[in-house]
């Protein structure tokens, strides 16, 4: 199979130069690398001239491509005919030696796979352990790890997801493919990550990403899968290893990220749910307003106060906005 690599960039020449000298090293390497840079400076271009690639196009786009699902867009346009998987990768990211070679296998073990995700591994601690008796660690197919606090609070309250790793709950508010232990086993999901993404070619002649998602465009790929998980199989290949690094430049401030946080995660549950029931609209919201407690408290108990305070007032404003001001679902794709 001929893929494709696309990076989608902003202002992190020094993040994306490591992701490329990373490609470099791969067992299987693309057969052609499209780099979309939105940047407002020609730092990333002046370091991928004094640094070559093979197989390496790059694009330097402007108003009209710039933001996220934008660019990714713009990039798919650029695609070879002859290409059959596109894959998509941050700019904060180093691959494992075997990414490539791991991710493509999977597309011959599940023919059925429309997309397959690759698997982040330096976010999080896990142990082999068949023992399920600490309320302070998950626990998943005989392997644990840490429960965060915000998932112990929502047990009190009765708010767990009511859905595995990688599929939203009825009420969203789901646990991510970081709730998947690193087995080795190919999981089947329909959430995966769009900076650790791939997808038959074929996928873009029916859907696009929307560009309801500016800018940063958080809950993106969320979006586009589900979206996706309409059509066909979706997978997870725990083989397909990588460090995620999470760069913050490019970032938006925090204010913006709570109010996306808010509306985003409306947006991306209605997707699934158009007209969920009254329980689990009431369990959105509770979710919803428990998590923003705990952004709060944050103010108190961590370094960064400032953004922990204005991240929560992002998500208040934002919580309040889907009274008056409710995201229009995209439709189209």
């Amino acid at each position: 199979m001929k893929f494709s690599l696309i990076v989608c960039t902003y202002m992190r020449p020094t993040a994306l130069l490591s992701l490329l000298e990373s490609v470099k090293k791969q067992t299987l390497y693309p057969d052609e690398i499209i780099i979309v840079d939105g940047s407002i400076n020609k730092e990333t271009e002046q370091t991928l001239k004094d640094n070559e690639f093979n197989n390496l196009s790059y694009f330097l786009v402007d108003d009209k491509h710039r933001g996220l699902t934008k660019q990714r867009n713009f990039g798919v346009a650029q695609v070879a005919k002859e290409i059959d998987i596109i894959c998509f990768l941050d700019d904060d990211i180093v691959l494992d030696s075997n990414y490539f070679e791991a991710l493509i296998s999977t597309y011959k073990q599940k023919p059925d796979a429309l997309a397959v995700g690759g698997y982040i591994k330096n976010e999080v601690v896990w142990k082999k352990n068949n023992t399920a008796n600490n309320p302070n660690l998950f626990y998943f197919q005989g392997w644990s790890r840490s429960e965060p606090s915000r998932f112990r609070l929502r047990r009190k309250f009765g708010l767990l997801p009511d859905a595995k790793p990688g599929f939203l709950p009825t009420f969203a508010h789901g646990r991510s493919i970081g709730f998947l232990p690193p087995s080795g086993n190919i999981y089947e999901v329909e959430l995966i990550m769009g900076g650790v993404s791939s997808y038959k070619k074929e996928v873009f002649s029916k859907l696009a990403f929307s560009t309801y998602f500016e800018g940063y465009g958080l809950y993106e790929d969320a979006d586009f899968s589900l979206r996706l998980a309409k059509l066909g199989k979706l997978y997870v290949n725990t083989q397909a290893q990588l460090s995620h690094y999470h760069d913050v430049s490019g970032r938006p401030n925090k204010y913006k990220y709570g109010k996306m946080v808010l509306r985003n995660g409306w947006y991306v549950w209605r997707v699934k749910y158009n007209k969920p029931k009254f329980i689990a609209r009431v369990k959105w919201h509770a979710t919803g307003l428990l998590l923003t407690v705990i952004r709060l408290v944050n103010v108190i108990t961590t370094k960064d106060k400032k953004q922990a305070l204005t991240e929560s007032f992002g998500r208040i404003i934002g919580w309040f906005s889907l009274i008056f001001n409710k995201p229009k679902l995209d439709n189209k794709n």
